[in-house]
């Protein structure tokens, strides 16, 4: 018996929008040239319904024109900084501090520019921001005089050309790097305009230290009744669930936790509605579990060595059941290496390589809400748990979860 033709279209046009969607959490800024043309155009097409979804559940504005697409995402929790912005290279190693003012002052300097910009004459934009005396009390000077200080700035500019704010016309960053030449971009400046995801304008901020200023900067408006109070809640814990690899109980306000409970069912439905994550509940919290594997910018377990040996830490910390010292775990990463370094790269064998391999561990297992660090070294949190071997888990209908990897994107993407 053959489908109907209307099914068939009603199918289709749903599957496009959950792609449409899924490319959004993955790449909140989408161009219409590039690696996600066919995403752009699937999120064009689906536009007045994925902003409409976005905004009612989780407060996310969307804005697409003929030359981009950008979900302006806002983190569910401000204080989570295992997920940086990293470098656009194949060491894609994170963001130092330095580098984020870099960016700043990079973004400043572009948006008060021309359609086109050498990388030298933007360096000097941001050597001239950079003497700001409130920028020298905090201890920031560039003078871009140094090798070091010029391969930060070539990275911001990497991370600009990926997010398509810039384009190169001619040259290269290694020439300007060894100062053996210049580069030319094009300054997209409609995307450029797009890139900040604040609902107030830093300059309106007058809080000094770093954590009130952000929170001041993500701060919903001023509630007035219960059912705004109620459709924050819902927001963020929607925010929570699509961002986070583990959304914790503990993590919540008693009021959170109290709607989570009486909403828990409609929520996780209209998410998997929306990108077919399904939920895995259990009695410490919630994940949405994607069954696809793509939604995430950190996998567990991963191949290669660095993955197979935060696998075996992932066991070794499930059996310590407490906190267990960093000491304690490259002494641990030594005992592997004798009996596993046949199938590890070279470098991981070498002596000394151990505090190395328990950072590339930790960073993993700690961006995926698996583990937390403590003064005295590591604690499993309850998620790690799937990685014990030899145990049996009994997960009765209707209790909560966790998960390993699944969907993010967030951090590294300016939002």
């Amino acid at each position: 018996m053959t489908t109907p033709l209307g099914e068939v279209l009603d199918g289709r046009r749903a599957a496009e929008f959950r792609k449409a969607a899924r490319a959004l959490l993955k790449e909140p800024l989408l161009l219409a040239h590039g690696a996600y043309t066919d995403e752009f155009r699937l999120v064009r097409q689906h536009a007045s319904e994925l902003r409409d979804w976005f905004d009612r559940n989780t407060g996310w504005s969307l804005r697409v024109d003929a030359e981009a697409a950008r979900l302006r995402k806002t983190p569910g929790s401000l204080a989570d900084p295992t997920h940086p912005a990293r470098e656009a290279s194949r060491a894609r190693s994170p963001f130092t501090r330095r580098r984020y003012v870099l960016l700043c002052l990079a973004l400043a300097a572009l948006e008060r520019g021309e359609a086109q910009i050498a990388l030298g004459r933007l360096a000097e934009q941001v050597v001239l921001d950079a003497a700001d005396p409130h920028l020298a009390a905090a201890g920031v000077e560039f003078t871009l005089e140094r090798r070091d200080e010029r391969l930060d700035l070539a990275a911001v500019v990497r991370l600009l050309l990926r997010y398509g704010v810039l384009r190169r016309v001619a040259g290269d960053e290694e020439a300007y790097v060894s100062g053996a030449g210049d580069v030319l971009y094009d300054v997209e400046r409609r995307v450029l305009a797009g890139l900040l995801a604040a609902r107030h304008g830093p300059s309106l901020i007058g809080a000094e230290d770093f954590g009130t200023r952000l929170a001041e900067l993500t701060a919903e408006t001023a509630l007035e009744s219960e059912e705004l109070r109620f459709r924050t809640i819902r927001q963020k814990l929607t925010r929570r669930l699509l961002d986070d690899p583990v959304l914790y109980y503990d993590e919540l306000t008693d009021e959170e936790l109290v709607y989570l409970t009486r909403q828990r069912a409609f929520i996780t439905a209209r998410i998997g509605e929306l990108t077919g994550l399904v939920p895995e509940v259990r009695a410490e919290g919630i994940a949405m579990v994607d069954p696809l594997d793509d939604l995430t910018d950190v996998r567990m377990p991963e191949q290669g060595t660095h993955g197979h040996v935060t696998l075996l830490l992932a066991e070794h910390l499930v059996a310590a059941g407490g906190e267990v010292t960093r000491g304690k775990l490259e002494e641990r990463v030594r005992e592997l290496a004798a009996e596993h370094g046949g199938f590890w790269s070279k470098s991981a064998k070498q002596p000394g390589s151990e505090a190395e391999l328990v950072d590339q561990a930790l960073s993993r297992l700690t961006a995926l809400g698996l583990a937390a660090r403590t003064p005295g070294g590591v604690v499993p949190l309850p998620a790690l748990a799937r990685y014990a071997v030899g145990e049996t888990r009994v997960v009765e209908p209707g209790a909560p979860a966790s998960r390993a990897s699944r969907t993010s994107q967030r951090k590294a993407h300016a939002s």
